[in-house]
């Protein structure tokens, strides 16, 4: 905590298209910058998703669209321990003149870049972690704090319903209804505001299932939406459905995107660890969740990606 007593001017940032753990994160340092008498910017490579425009109520998020970043002391980084992951970030970042701090509690197999990190794999969120540094830093958390920690939490445990749900996790979510949250205002605002092609984008994605080995691996390979045929925007919701199924144990989401790679998402329910099927395409994550973007077509990704996890788990 040394670092963040010691010094003034502080810039967060938080990894490409950012998730409702790394921006409520970012808002809940924020807020205990704000009440230490810190100035703070948040800047990140994309916008906030309407989805979460709450936050903005309190924190203002900044995109970054090139040029001169803000002057300041530290820069953090949140919910990632790569680089690279603010894409194009880095460079201007890495470039400045800054002390270098890492929030994070995902998996790290590089060699270390910044000054100093609070990482813990095992906690639930980043969040947490910021809550806990409130802790260490004598402040407690307003309501647009809590908000932050609180979005943290649900998105990152899949509203408690994930096996990183633990003691810990409901210790934080009670002080955070103390200080004002509304769990059923922040979940229709999360989980209820999808538009009306969404159903019709999740059946798409559904007509593409594929089970292997036995059924304990499902694929879904979803092309690029024709024309009259529905986006899907998220893949949680399909990923959920199809973990639903009881004999299987990994899903592996993968979406052709526009220019020309495809996104991975890969998510498990037992011991088999998807970082490590990740990590074989560039990607990360936890043992559980991780991703990864594929450079090639999306049949051939969808060939390499089973090839991947047999070879891994056996089939």
């Amino acid at each position: 905590m040394d670092l963040v007593r010691a010094n003034r001017r502080f810039l967060l940032t938080g990894h490409v298209r950012p998730d409702g753990d790394c921006l409520g994160a970012q808002a809940a340092l924020a807020r205990v910058l704000a009440a230490l008498g810190k100035d703070c910017w948040v800047i990140n490579a994309d916008p906030l998703p309407a989805t979460l425009d709450y936050l903005a109520e309190a924190t203002r998020y900044r995109v970054y669209n090139g040029g001169d970043l803000p002057a300041h002391d530290v820069c953090v980084f949140l919910d990632f321990c790569e680089l690279e992951r603010c894409g194009p970030l880095a460079e201007p970042l890495r470039a400045a003149g800054s002390k270098k701090l890492v929030i994070d509690h995902h998996l790290f197999h590089g060699e270390r870049w910044w000054d100093e990190a609070y990482v813990d794999v095992k906690a639930a969120a980043t969040g947490l972690l910021v809550w806990r540094m409130a802790r260490e830093l004598g402040v407690s958390l307003d309501a647009a704090g809590a908000r932050g920690v609180f979005t943290s939490l649900v998105t990152d445990t899949g509203w408690f319903k994930y096996s990183n749900t633990d003691a810990e996790t409901f210790h934080a979510v009670s002080e955070m209804l103390a200080a004002g949250v509304d769990p059923s205002a922040l979940y229709a605002s999360i989980y209820q505001r999808s538009g009306r092609d969404e159903p019709r984008g999740i059946a798409r994605a559904l007509s593409r299932l594929e089970y292997f080995d036995g059924g304990k691996l499902a694929l879904i390979d979803l092309p690029l939406a024709s024309e009259g045929e529905a986006e899907l925007a998220d893949s949680d919701a399909v990923l959920d459905l199809v973990r639903a199924v009881e004999a299987v144990e990994v899903v592996l989401f993968l979406r052709e995107s526009r220019d020309g790679t495809c996104k991975l998402s890969a998510r498990s329910k037992t011991a088999r660890n998807v970082n490590d099927l990740a990590r074989r395409f560039q990607g990360g994550g936890h043992a559980k969740a991780s991703g990864a973007t594929l450079r090639m077509p999306l049949a051939q990704a969808k060939q390499a990606l089973v090839a991947a996890a047999r070879e891994l788990w056996g089939g």
